[in-house]
């Protein structure tokens, strides 16, 4: 099977430091499917441009962001960040701080999300064949999901599956 071109495996050590960063895992997510420049970042999570600037140069040395077009602004040139790849996958475990990063981004946004937003946490039983089975099923399914107009409202999807302690 051929490698999903719109998903990241993050296994480098570079890459998974850089999203142990709170900051740093919001903006991945801000970005967005179109991109954004700095000033539009700075507006949508309320951070300073300095700030913005500083973290979105730490992921893209971490090749999780690169440049895309530029736009000219009042004489000025502004440069959009795109996310290199739609959906971004990465390893459990806590060496590197991702996993709280991104579960305190996740938890801040559902937090401040609008309306009645889904949060299912369900324990059961399975043999290992079983949790593969259905692994691969949500994976399969997230990676299918069509993204909808630029003009669409933004919606977060988190997947996970996880063994915890003895069986």
């Amino acid at each position: 099977m051929d490698p999903d071109p719109d998903l990241l495996d993050v296994t480098d050590t570079d890459q998974l430091r850089a999203l142990g960063h709170p900051a740093r895992m919001r903006l991945l997510l801000s970005v967005g499917a179109e991109g954004a420049t700095v000033s539009q970042l700075s507006t949508r999570l309320a951070m300073n441009k300095g700030n913005v600037a500083h973290h979105l140069a730490v992921l893209e040395r971490a090749r999780l962001v690169r440049r895309g077009r530029t736009r000219t602004v009042r004489g000025g040139t502004e440069q959009y960040f795109e996310r290199v790849a739609r959906r971004v996958r990465t390893p459990g475990g806590a060496a590197s701080g991702h996993t709280a990063a991104m579960l305190q981004t996740i938890a801040d946004q559902v937090d401040a999300a609008p309306g009645d937003p889904l949060l299912h946490l369900r324990r059961l039983r399975m043999t290992p064949q079983q949790a593969a089975a259905l692994a691969a099923h949500l994976d399969r399914l997230v990676g299918e999901l069509p993204d909808g107009r630029a003009s669409d409202p933004q919606h977060c999807v988190l997947v996970g599956l996880y063994r915890v302690g003895a069986p």
